[in-house]
Parts: C-alpha cells; sequence; structure tokens
C-alpha cells in the first residue's frame, strides 16, 4: 500500500483550522504556535464552549480555562456561537471536539433544552460534560454543573433596592435577557424575591440580549411606556451601563436606582463610578479553571465530577444599606472575575 505523501506543517494546520470551522483550537490561532498547554500526544484534551467569544464575561472564561489548562499540562480547544442563543453553532462545536478526542466538554449553554441531545451523544461517548455559568433542562444532562446562584444573585440586589428606596413607592424596569434562558429567568425571579416584588409589580419589562445597544433602546421604551420609573434591575452590566446612557440623556441619572449582575471589572468600576448603584459579582475564572482540574481528574483517575458547586457571588456597592451585607468597590475591582 502506498504511503500519503507527508505535507507541510503550515498547511495541515491550515486544513485543521478549515475543519473545524465552528471549533476554535488555541494550536490554531496565529502567534501562539502551540496549544495553551500540554502539547505533546499525551496530554489530556479539555474543551470549553461558550455562548460567545466577544462577551467580557466569556473573555474572562477563556482566560480562566487557558491558565488552569497550562498548570495542569492539558490542551485546550476552545469554540463559540455565532451570538449569544446559536445553538446549532454550539451542537456543532460539541460534535467536532469529540471527535478531535476531548476527554471532557466545559459549556455555557445558549438553549439549555436545545443543547441537551448534543450533550448526550457525547457523554455516550466516554466524554465528561460540565455545564459552566448556565444549568442546562434538565440539570441532570450534564455530569457537573460549576456556577453562580443566579437566583441568589438576583436576590441580594433585590434585597438592595428595596433597602435604598426606603420605604419610597417602586416604579420597577427589568431590562431582561431573552426568552427561556434559564441564568435570565433565575435573575429576575431572584430579584422580585429579593424586592418583595412579583412581576404584576414591573412597570416595564424588556429584554436587551445582555447587549449595551439594546438595553439602551430597552431603556428608552421604558422611559417612554413609563416615565417615572425609578428602579431599573438588568441581566448584565452592559445592558446596566446602557440603560444609564438613556436615563442621562433625559437628566435622569442621578434619580433612577440601577442594579446589576456579573461584578466585571469595567461593571464594578460603574459601580465606583455612581453610573450602576449595586452589582452582584461573580467568578468565571473560577468556574473555567475548576472545570479544566475535573476534566483532568477525570481522565487520569477516572473520578468524574457531580452534582452542583457553587462557585460563589459577592454583593459590591460603595452605597450600604442596613441589614445587606455588601463589599465595596476597592474589593470588588481586586476580586473582579477572579
Amino acid at each position: 500500500m502506498s504511503r500519503t505523501p507527508r505535507l507541510p506543517s503550515a498547511i495541515l494546520r491550515a486544513a485543521a483550522c478549515t475543519g473545524l470551522a465552528a471549533l476554535t483550537l488555541t494550536a490554531c490561532g496565529s502567534g501562539s504556535g502551540t496549544d495553551t498547554a500540554g502539547s505533546g500526544s499525551g496530554s489530556v484534551k479539555v474543551g470549553l464552549i461558550t455562548k460567545t467569544d466577544t462577551n467580557p464575561f466569556f473573555v474572562k472564561m477563556k482566560e480562566g480555562a487557558e491558565k488552569a489548562a497550562k498548570e495542569n499540562g492539558a490542551q485546550l480547544m476552545t469554540a463559540a456561537g455565532k451570538f449569544d442563543g446559536d445553538n446549532a453553532g454550539q451542537v456543532t462545536a460539541v460534535e467536532n471536539m469529540v471527535a478531535a478526542g476531548v476527554k471532557g466538554i466545559l459549556i455555557t449553554p445558549s438553549d439549555s433544552k436545545a443543547i441537551v441531545p448534543a450533550i448526550a451523544k457525547a457523554k455516550a461517548k466516554g466524554v465528561l460534560v460540565i455545564a459552566l455559568d448556565t444549568p442546562t433542562e434538565p440539570e441532570s444532562a450534564v455530569d457537573a454543573l460549576f456556577a453562580t446562584d443566579n437566583l441568589k444573585a438576583g436576590q441580594l440586589i433585590g434585597e438592595y433596592a428595596k433597602a435604598a428606596m426606603k420605604g419610597k413607592t417602586a416604579k420597577i424596569a427589568t431590562l431582561d435577557l431573552a426568552p427561556g434562558v434559564s441564568v435570565g429567568i433565575q435573575r429576575h425571579n431572584g430579584f422580585l424575591k429579593g424586592f418583595g416584588a412579583t412581576d404584576k409589580d414591573v412597570a416595564c419589562a424588556q429584554d436587551t440580549g445582555g447587549d449595551q445597544a439594546k438595553g439602551q433602546t430597552a431603556m428608552e421604551n421604558c422611559l417612554q411606556k413609563e416615565p417615572g420609573v425609578n428602579v431599573v434591575y438588568t441581566i448584565n452590566e452592559p445592558a446596566a451601563l446602557g440603560a444609564y446612557t438613556a436615563l442621562k440623556a433625559k437628566g435622569r441619572e442621578k434619580d433612577v436606582l440601577i442594579v446589576s449582575v456579573d461584578g466585571g471589572c469595567t461593571g464594578t468600576q460603574a459601580v465606583k463610578d455612581g453610573k450602576i448603584t449595586a452589582t452582584s459579582q461573580q467568578y468565571p475564572l473560577k468556574m473555567a479553571a475548576e472545570g479544566v482540574k475535573a476534566v483532568v481528574t477525570y481522565a487520569k483517575g477516572g473520578k468524574k465530577a457531580s452534582g452542583y458547586t457553587d462557585t460563589g457571588v459577592t454583593l459590591i456597592t460603595d452605597k450600604t444599606q442596613a441589614g445587606v451585607t455588601a463589599k465595596d468597590t476597592a474589593y470588588g475591582l481586586e476580586n473582579c472575575w477572579g
């Protein structure tokens, strides 16, 4: 049998990148030249699939995974949807990673239900699957979940907002994520629970996709519908900053309470600057790092991570309220997405 001629390494690398279109291998990136870590044939392959590769939260998550992979001698493969909600892109990434021989996949599901069949196929091939940040539906579809308690994150800012209003009548606007996304639902419900309100008490509800421009548009719409809005809950800090821009344009930025969730460095700085009053800080670096370690442990000894691991949440504000535990922005900036 004749042997196939050996192709130059540059062509092979280009073919690998093209063949895995939905899968971004660190080895394919210009400038790196090697995998994130452990480029040898014996290194453990770990996959990370995020909702997008542009949202700062997922950028930070990827950084955490890269650092953990390097520390644990693993080879990291990464992929992301083209947009938040791109289930088809995530399904393709799962399939490509399984074909590439990963021992485990870490995923932030764009669609908690629609991704389940692809996860089931991966698990049937012996791949450990861990959800990060966003649970699947059902949660048992994955082997384990490493995430913020999103209901608690929402509840913390709800309790804070209630205390900060000091008995004044609230006209609430909620700038949410998108229909059917569990993270958005949990944070929204947590906020209302903490505030002691229900959806009937919400004067205006708009979806933003967690996007700053859409957050601005949503706030503009709410101000048209209910000009007296004085409490704004947002799914994340980009949406909060969009809301702030819309309020500032109306001269309302100083008399409307904006609370949010995420605790990224930009968002925490916005709390310090007075654009956002308080935020619930979560820790994507920790989620990703713990996930990588769990896959390496599984690959080396067969022990599977299981159940839910709460990676923590902290209320960040410089305007503390009696009865509400919080840390200041100095703490928040030191720990933002650490």
